[in-house]
Order: structure tokens, then sequence, then C-alpha cells
């Protein structure tokens, strides 16, 4: 990547950096990869893949006559990789801490009922039609996975079930009759041994994504705005996302409703039928989302292209407040304090009046600030005790100072420190 970089030919220093790991990458490298570089990432993943090592962290820095320092930075159990960034990752503080949108559990539906084009005389018809001879589940096997899943499953997956088990006699799979039910049900089916509740431990849990995110309902809202339920039953798939039918639907969804859990998105799930009959026959719909404009939103943003001020920002209901880059003078925090709810203060590098501010906010489970506002609140012994996260936020990418600094904050809780490796050497002059 360096032999690429125009800084060095322009004598400049030259600097990339990122995350390596088996599967993929997340570089802070300017323009198109080059095949020599993408020969070399693949000649780092396979070195990975024999070396046990899930990724790594780099930075580098050559400068314009060659001499290179090339920094390291190892799997940590205390260090969560940034989905999709090459920062050092979320320092956990807190051992199997896990952010608010992961703890939530769905609100009680007492009133819900079924749809009205939910129909188990219809379905069970229908199913017969499609799958003559079939094997279905006995009562006990399906009461069996009621228990397993602490749940009572809708009538209609009931009916389901009693057609076709997917599986044969013997526990051992039948691929006919799984290839017969699918296309009958409209996907990949599962068995009923195999149900599950897709509850948040399933969807990428992390911090970095978790902590900016707040998860809510409206009183419109045919789906909760949840991470998961045991509630929600997956039963299929269409080859990547799952199906689940929705016991614990929202103020406007009616129980036994079949939702998709896109597994690309750690939050949500999307309305595609009122009932599994509805599903099977092909009647499909979708849920209208929307923030309903009365209605103060858990998360806020502030800087250009987004609210102005702090003071916008700031109600009792805030979550989540993110700080971006912006022309006006660097911002006060003063209008946060007190707010009950707020969970989550990220920003990025100088876009703080006073780091020292962020001591007033005395409800912080996740923090991510410049290295020199960390610097601030470590040498005045000002971090806060509430935080169950943590990350410091970069501008060049360089991990060496931020692992030291990291090391700084994860001593506080008595955490395991990062290790580090730094390489020093002479490339030679650009060619």
């Amino acid at each position: 990547m360096l032999a690429d970089d125009t800084d060095r030919r322009a004598a400049r220093p030259a600097r990339v950096a990122g995350r390596i790991s088996q599967h993929g990458t997340s570089l802070a490298y300017r323009g198109s990869m080059s095949p020599t570089a993408r020969t070399a990432v693949q000649d780092i993943q396979r070195a990975l893949a024999r070396g046990g090592v899930q990724e790594i962290a780099f930075s580098a820095e050559a400068q314009p006559d060659g001499r290179t320092t090339l920094g390291l930075v190892w799997p940590s159990p205390v260090v969560e990789p940034a989905l999709g960034y090459p920062d050092l990752g979320v320092l956990v503080l807190a051992d199997g801490s896990l952010a608010e949108p992961w703890l939530r559990h769905p609100d009680p539906v007492p009133g819900a009922v079924p749809a009205p084009s939910a129909d188990p005389e219809l379905l069970e018809q229908t199913l017969r039609e499609r799958l003559p001879g079939a094997v279905g589940a006995t009562e006990e096997e399906i009461a069996a996975a009621e228990a397993r899943l602490g749940v009572t499953l809708s009538d209609e997956l009931k009916v389901l079930y009693r057609v076709t088990r997917v599986y044969g006699g013997g526990d051992e799979f039948d691929l006919e009759e799984a290839d017969r039910a699918g296309e009958a049900v409209g996907c990949e089916l599962s068995g009923l041994e195999h149900l599950y509740s897709v509850d948040a431990a399933v969807r990428h849990p992390g911090w970095d994504h978790g902590a900016t995110h707040a998860v809510s309902t409206g009183p419109d809202a045919a789906v909760q705005g949840l991470a998961g339920s045991p509630g929600w039953i997956g039963f299929g798939t269409n080859g990547g996302d799952e199906f689940a039918v929705d016991l614990t639907p929202g103020p406007a969804g009616y129980f036994g409703q079949i939702i998709l859990v896109d597994h690309e998105q750690s939050i949500g799930a999307d309305l595609v039928a009122d009932s599994l009959t509805d599903f099977v026959l092909g009647r499909m719909r979708e849920e209208v989302r929307g923030r309903r404009a009365d209605k103060l939103p858990s998360e806020a943003k502030v800087g250009t292209g987004c609210l102005e001020t702090i003071q916008a920002a700031a109600h009792p209901t805030l979550e989540v407040l993110s700080i971006g880059a912006s022309d006006s003078a660097p911002f006060s925090l003063a209008p946060l304090v007190g707010l009950p709810r707020l969970r989550t203060l990220t920003a990025i590098p100088g876009t703080l009046a006073d780091p020292l501010e962020v001591t007033e906010l005395t409800g912080l489970e996740f923090l991510e600030i410049g290295a020199q506002e960390w610097r601030v609140l470590l040498d005045a012994g000002a971090v806060p005790r509430t935080l169950k996260a943590a990350a410091i936020k970069v501008r060049d990418q360089n991990h060496l100072p931020v692992a030291d600094l990291a090391n700084e904050i994860l001593a506080l809780w008595d955490r395991p420190k990062i290790t580090q490796t730094l390489l020093a050497g002479d490339l030679g002059p650009p060619i």
C-alpha cells in the first residue's frame, strides 16, 4: 500500500492503517486498492489463519527516505472490534456488559389477537394439498418444543408442524421432504426441533452499534423495535434472513404475524404478512415505518448537516448524542446536565469546549471522544466510573499511542492490557 502512495513521491510521510481479519478488512486507505496491495492483504489473511489469529489492527508510517515503522495491536478479550471502521475498537470495561438495546425486553401485549386472515383450517387444508403424504409432528413433540422455547406457539404454527415436521423418522434429515415443505410454505423451513427464539444474543450484540442506537416502538407500530424477543420464533429463512412468527407484536400488530429479521441489521424486524395463512398463500404486506412528528427522538446528532446546537438535542428522553464536525465553535455539554436517560456520548476530536464537562453527565455508559480529550480526563482523574465501555476516536488511525492511552483507561477498571508490537525498518525510497 505504501508503495502506491503519492505522499512519499511528494517527499511527505505516507501512512496507512486499519484492521485485517481472516475474512475481511477495514482499512484507512485512499483510492482503489492495487492488485499488489490486494495480494498482500490475502497473504496476511492466510498467515492469520495459520496462526489461529482472528484479526489484527495495524498502523504504518514511511518517511520519504524509506525509514518505516509498523505497529501491530493484537486481539484482546477486552477490545471489541468496531465493525466497518479501522479504529482500535471498543474497550469493554465491565466484564459481560451489554449495551442497553440488548437488554430491552418486549412490552406486554395482553390484548394482542390473531389477524382476521389467520385461518388454521384453511392453512391445514392448503398444506395437506401441497404436501400429500407428509409426516407431521405429534402433539407430544409440539408440546416439547413449547416447553423448550418457554412459549405457547400460535395455532397456525402448530398446524404447520402437524402437517410436516420436516425431519423423517429416527431424526434423520429427509432432504426431499424438506425441499417439498419449503416450496409449500414459501421459505427454507426449519424442523420443529430447530425452532428458536430470535433474541438479542444472536444479533451482533456489539457496543459499537448498540451503544449508539436506541430502541423504541411507536403507538402505530406493528412490530416492536427490539434487538430480539423470546416471542420471535424463527421457523425458516430466505437463504440469509430469518422468518419468524411474532408472538409479541407491536401496538398495531397481530399475534402470530410473520416478520423478517434481516441478518445485516441488529435492531428491529420487518412485517411481511399478517398471519402464517397469508404468508403461505402469498398475501404479503409491508409495515409503513416512520417517526411521529410530535415525538422527540431518543438519538440525536449535532454538527454540519444535523442539529446546529446541543440545546436543540437536549430533552428528557434523549439517550444517545453524537457530535460531529461543525463550522461553529466547540460545543459545551452544559445543556445535557441532568438528562435522566442519556447513556451515550460520542464526539469527534476537537468538538468539545471543555472535556471535563463530561463528568457532569452522571448516567453515561459509553463514551467515545478524541485522544486529547481522554488525556484531559485521565490527567484530572475524572474518567466517569459509570462507563461500561469506551472508545478513542482518532483522526490519523495511528493505533500505537492510542493503544497506550487505552491501557491507561483499562487500568482504571483492572482490565487486561492491550499487547502491541513495534517494528522498524527501511523500505528504501519510492520507486
